[in-house]
């Protein structure tokens, strides 16, 4: 075979396999106005944060009650179970099972959980109301990430989270138990929703293609 043919051949299947390799660019990257909401949510967790301790002490007075956690380890889980108090959704790393929708999606889930646990508490102790207003608005900007990523809802995460109909602590020390493990339980989702608002601020989508 003429050499000058066989080089030409070579020379065509190395370009369609530099091609077919080589990253192509996408015009998928997220919106700035996704960061932007998410900069606002994050802004708004460490206001949440900064409040549970003041709303703790404000509203909760029983004795052996403190946010101590090395205090009620023991006791957490089970009391949870008795008054009916639903957990909130897992946050994870973002991955290929984790995917950006997901992880929004529970932000969502857990935030309504919250919200909603946090109205039927006020109906019954006053002292919540500011706190229930700041997860309402949470909501709005996790809601607008949503919206301008263009995500919909994945499944089993994106079920009503509000609270069970049973839900409803009677007596004094029930309601001071339930806004005790409410907010315990608040706390930590917010630290995680802290490193999840993170990670999705500083998020880059695979370019379609890319090896």
């Amino acid at each position: 075979m003429n050499t000058f043919i066989v080089i030409a051949i070579l020379q065509h299947f190395l370009f369609a396999v530099l091609v077919q390799s080589a990253p192509i660019s996408s015009p998928s990257d997220l919106p700035p106005a996704f960061r932007e909401a998410a900069e606002r949510a994050k802004t708004l967790v460490d206001k949440i944060l900064s409040d549970i301790p003041t709303v703790h002490t404000t509203t909760v007075n029983a004795e052996g009650l403190t946010l101590d956690p090395s205090t009620q380890i023991a006791n957490l889980q089970m009391m949870m179970t008795t008054l009916g108090i639903p957990v909130a959704p897992v946050l994870k790393p973002l991955s290929e099972r984790f995917t950006l929708e997901i992880c929004v999606n529970r932000m969502s889930a857990g935030t309504k959980l919250y919200q909603g646990l946090l109205g039927v508490l006020s109906n019954k102790l006053s002292g919540l109301s500011d706190l229930k207003a700041d997860l309402r608005d949470l909501l709005t900007h996790i809601n607008k990430m949503k919206e301008v990523a263009q995500l919909g809802s994945s499944g089993a995460d994106d079920q009503d989270h509000s609270p069970d109909l049973a839900f409803s602590p009677h007596g004094d020390y029930d309601v001071q138990v339930a806004v005790h493990l409410t907010l315990t339980q608040l706390r930590s989702f917010c630290h995680d929703l802290i490193r999840s608002l993170r990670a999705v601020a500083s998020y880059r989508p695979r370019a379609t293609g890319a090896r």
